[in-house]
């Protein structure tokens, strides 16, 4: 079943976020993982919410999603995420 990262980003540090996201995109091809959006246009329809950069990631198990967070290949850009922006991260198991 397929799995879902949605991150909520505020981008603090505009330089080292662009090297964040360059990283970031071969740490997914081993574990299946791909963008389904990475920032872009937003329209909030309903609610407070008011997120400054969407990205929706897509695994094809809930497990290859938190292989990727947790893995040896993300750690090195995910501590550049923590240092670049503040974001607020979840993992959504998909419908069948």
């Amino acid at each position: 079943m397929a799995a879902y990262i949605i991150v909520d980003v505020e981008v603090t540090d505009p330089d080292l976020y662009a090297e964040y996201k360059q990283q970031v995109p071969a740490t997914l091809e081993p574990y299946g993982g791909r963008f389904l959006c990475r920032g872009g246009v937003m329209e909030r329809l309903e609610g407070d919410w008011k997120p400054a950069r969407v990205v929706i990631l897509e695994f094809d198990s809930v497990e290859q999603a938190r292989g990727w967070w947790s893995s040896t290949e993300y750690a090195a850009p995910k501590a550049l995420r923590q240092r670049s922006a503040r974001s607020n991260m979840i993992l959504v198991e998909g419908v069948d």
